[in-house]
């Protein structure tokens, strides 16, 4: 039988494109294993699919002091030990990996015991994690056509993101019940990000007597971040989190207002949701949600707020003027050439998994 290790986690981001990789792959007879961190979301969320995890140390790589810097590269150091020695029993064809800084011990280790590696960048920049992958690399494979400039040649690929197939599936009726909703009053459904997002939360929950007039509000807030108070608000919903009626929501939501992590988005483009992106500020990040977000606007898919400029008038205004506006924005993703990325990625694992 074919073998493969997926790795990837940190975020739900660096997990959900591996999980829509599963049924193909195991349509084309792999047998699949998962490397991750010891307690890391990726853990529960892989588990759950009763497929074999294995779980090693990992430490965060960073661009700016911390007194952790001097710990975690023995983590790290751990981490590939662990990881080879995982790789040497399990004896994979290939290794796919998603990135996330679990992911930089398992490639390095693949390297080093001559087993094919496949990288997917999601952002239109690479990550300071898949750079130090990516020499370990056979090839890259990235959503952005500006990504390409910031990767080798020989090893770069344009396959877009793994979309879940089950989000496409989603049942509208469904949702109404499972959220207790009318049929005549638009949703919005609210994305902050599997970590919640305080600036989107707070100004979600401060117009949200405004909104109500007009619209029914699914919030998927975050972990930890819900707020009692608002448990029974007619037309007002909360969660953590959300998985099995994420697709049912989608297929309900007449627009989404979201953070720009690539994978969200690019569910978003595949489900033509008009959207407003509210990407993760440059000062809590590197910037990449930015650079996501402002692409999707230049191809006319999204209104984007930076996180400074969100307040309640400028959320309002853009919501106003997105349901104004709702069909251009529809057509623009439809118009958009969408990549099959599960086949395009499949064939690469098939084209490098050795016997």
């Amino acid at each position: 039988m074919k073998r493969i290790v997926l790795t990837g986690g940190g975020t739900a981001g660096h997990v959900t494109p591996n999980i829509a990789l599963i049924p193909r792959l195991k349509e084309l007879g792999y047998e699949i294993h998962y490397i991750g961190s010891y307690d890391g979301i990726e853990k529960k969320l892989i588990e759950e699919l009763q497929i074999p995890y294995y779980g090693i140390s990992s430490g965060k790589l960073r661009r700016y002091f911390d007194v952790k810097n001097f710990t975690d590269p023995f983590k790290v150091l751990k981490g590939f030990r662990e990881a080879r020695h995982t790789l040497a029993e399990i004896r994979p064809n290939v290794l796919f990996s998603k990135g996330g800084f679990v992911s930089v011990p398992v490639v390095l280790a693949a390297k080093r015991l001559h087993i094919p590696v496949i990288i997917h960048e999601s952002d239109l920049t690479p990550g300071l994690a898949n750079k130090i992958c990516i020499p370990s690399a056979a090839k890259v494979c990235c959503n952005f056509p500006e990504t390409l400039a910031h990767l080798p040649a020989d090893k770069a690929v344009l396959t877009g993101s793994p979309i879940r197939q089950e989000l496409l599936e989603g049942n509208p009726i469904a949702a109404l019940e499972f959220c207790h909703f009318t049929a005549n009053k638009p949703v919005i459904l609210v994305m902050g990000g599997s970590l919640g997002s305080a600036a989107i939360n707070d100004t979600i929950r401060g117009v949200l007597p405004e909104l109500l007039k007009t619209y029914q509000v699914i919030h998927l807030c975050g972990k930890g971040k819900l707020d009692e108070g608002l448990n029974h608000t007619p037309g007002y919903v909360q969660f953590e989190y959300i998985k099995k009626e994420l697709r049912d929501l989608f297929a309900l939501a007449d627009i989404v207002i979201s953070r720009a992590g690539a994978n969200a988005i690019c569910e978003l483009l595949a489900l033509h949701k008009p959207n407003i992106l509210i990407p993760l500020s440059a000062k809590a990040s590197r910037g990449d949600q930015i650079l996501n977000a402002r692409s999707f606007e230049a191809q006319g898919f999204s209104i984007v707020l930076e996180e400074e400029e969100v307040t309640n008038l400028t959320l309002l205004n853009a919501i106003h003027t997105l349901m104004e506006e709702k069909d251009r924005y529809i057509q623009a993703m439809t118009a958009s050439e969408q990549k099959d990325s599960i086949a395009t990625i499949t064939g690469l694992i098939e084209e490098l998994a050795r016997p």
